[in-house]
């Protein structure tokens, strides 16, 4: 894959580092020396090892740059406390930061607590999840969003399963939070992989990124549809969840399910042959390109504010064993 994003920035301006913790902010603005710029990385479940991967490339960016920028490290216990993520964009803004780096839990519902922020003067950067395009062109912000094409990751995930089943095999899909628009896009990239290569989708229910629900809603579906050949979960946890499900219900040896986020669970079901694949967008540098970014803002107020994709890249036995 073209890999369009940029190198470490000589110019980067860089952290004093703060520990990550699940549901609290740690900030260091008492030690840190007068002038350098202090931003704020807020994101999602810590307790998903997606986001503690994301966090701790952002830590270690940090403490290569440790001279030249703050940062403090918030995380949300539940993917779904919309409103403590909510809550801690608010703190932020209190504590007096340049810049907000934000994996939003809602593509909506963070919008008008990041316009107080940016018309407070705080640079916003949207990483992971894009907030919704519609209403930030309301509310009149432009807030640049660094991160991956979900759509066409999730479509790749999805031909590549497809090229192991037979056309008009039924499948399920096991989507993410209806209201952000990562999961949106992933389940349009699983529905037009299916689509095209003539499958049928059986079932596709929300399993709000949780490995407990995917279980849940996949052991039924399972049962009522016997049918089903393959699952596609829109991030890894719920592919777990899946796992979990097939085996239950004893669809172990014959169920085929793929997966979004390499986590380490899901490398090693790969290698087990639980899982046939899943979808590499990079964690441990996503919240530095967001970071990178931010910096240049913060160099340059007047400086044109741009999207910047990240690499996605699909991750089946046959790439780990070339690892």
């Amino acid at each position: 894959m073209n890999q369009r994003y940029a190198p470490l920035s000589l110019f980067v301006l860089a952290s004093f580092i703060v520990g990550c913790s699940q549901s609290k902010q740690t900030d260091s603005a008492s030690s840190s020396p007068a002038g350098k710029p202090k931003i704020a990385l807020i994101m999602k479940s810590l307790a998903n090892e997606f986001f503690s991967t994301m966090a701790d490339g952002a830590t270690k960016h940090q403490q290569a740059n440790s001279d030249q920028y703050e940062l403090i490290v918030n995380g949300i216990k539940d993917e779904r406390d919309i409103s403590r993520q909510v809550a801690l964009v608010q703190e932020m803004v209190a504590n007096d930061v340049d810049a907000i780096v934000i994996a939003p839990a809602d593509s909506q519902a963070l919008i008008p607590a990041l316009r107080r922020a940016a018309k407070s003067g705080i640079v916003v950067v949207n990483i992971d999840n894009r907030l919704d395009a519609d209403m930030l062109a309301k509310e009149d912000l432009r807030i640049p969003f660094v991160g991956p094409d979900n759509k066409a990751g999730a479509k790749a995930v999805g031909e590549f399963l497809a090229g192991k089943l037979s056309k008009g095999d039924g499948v399920a899909i096991l989507e993410g939070l209806q209201t952000s628009e990562n999961g949106q896009a992933r389940k349009a990239g699983f529905e037009e992989a299916m689509a095209e290569a003539g499958m049928k989708i059986v079932d596709s229910q929300s399993a709000q990124w949780e490995m407990t629900k995917a279980n849940e809603v996949a052991s039924s579906s399972l049962s009522e549809h016997p049918e089903i050949k393959a699952i596609l979960a829109a991030n890894d946890n719920m592919a777990m969840g899946a796992i979990a499900a097939a085996k239950s219900v004893g669809r172990s040896e014959d169920l085929l399910i793929v997966g979004f986020d390499n986590i380490a669970a899901a490398q090693d079901a790969i290698r087990d042959g639980k899982l046939l694949a899943t979808v590499d967008q990079h964690a441990d540098q996503l919240a530095v390109f967001g970071v990178e970014t931010a910096l240049k803002l913060i160099g340059d107020r007047n400086a044109t504010v741009e999207n910047v994709e990240t690499p996605v890249d699909l991750v089946t036995v046959q790439s780990l064993l070339a690892q």
